[in-house]
């Protein structure tokens, strides 16, 4: 007599995920950062999530790394899951998923920020705006025509070191 097959559990790389999702984003957070000190973009991204919660430029650097490490852990997450239902962790797989991210990021997460972002102007903004941060505008365009490669790169990269470094069940 035959028994019913169950399904395969989903394990998840647990410690993995806690551990190379800082590592991800820190190296993520740290490619955009040199590419902005090289010039190839003037999208800085801890000065723009911190400056959700302050005023301060100092402050809101330090307070947006925090903030970026936080939904990099998140974004980390959603790829750990989709590596174990898939059964596998491959640095190309990681590749795809950067590819995607940045997709949404570009065209969906920073065109709609103005709209929730206290400090930051809308692209229907006129001279009677007292916003500090410029809006990002489709593909983060507005801070600089190398954004887009650079937010690419550095979002597949961060795909790549999480396919390599985390295990699936």
């Amino acid at each position: 007599m035959r028994t019913p097959a169950t399904p395969t559990a989903v394990e998840m790389d647990w410690a993995g995920w806690a551990l190379f999702g800082l590592v991800a984003t820190v190296a993520l957070t740290a490619t955009l950062i040199s590419a902005q000190l090289a010039g190839l973009t003037r999208l800085d991204l801890p000065l723009v999530l911190g400056t959700v919660v302050t005023a301060d430029p100092d402050r809101a650097r330090v307070v947006g790394f925090f903030i970026h490490l936080c939904v990099g852990q998140g974004f980390a997450l959603g790829y750990a899951t989709a590596f174990a239902l898939l059964h596998r962790a491959t640095w190309w797989l990681g590749a795809v998923f950067g590819l995607l991210h940045v997709g949404i990021a570009l065209t969906v997460i920073l065109p709609l920020l103005p709209g929730v972002h206290p400090r930051m102007a809308s692209p229907r903004a006129g001279p009677s705006s007292m916003a500090v941060l410029e809006p990002p505008g489709m593909f983060a365009l507005n801070y600089g025509f190398q954004t887009p490669v650079v937010a690419v790169v550095v979002h597949v990269i961060y795909g790549i070191v999480l396919g390599l470094l985390l295990r699936t069940g």
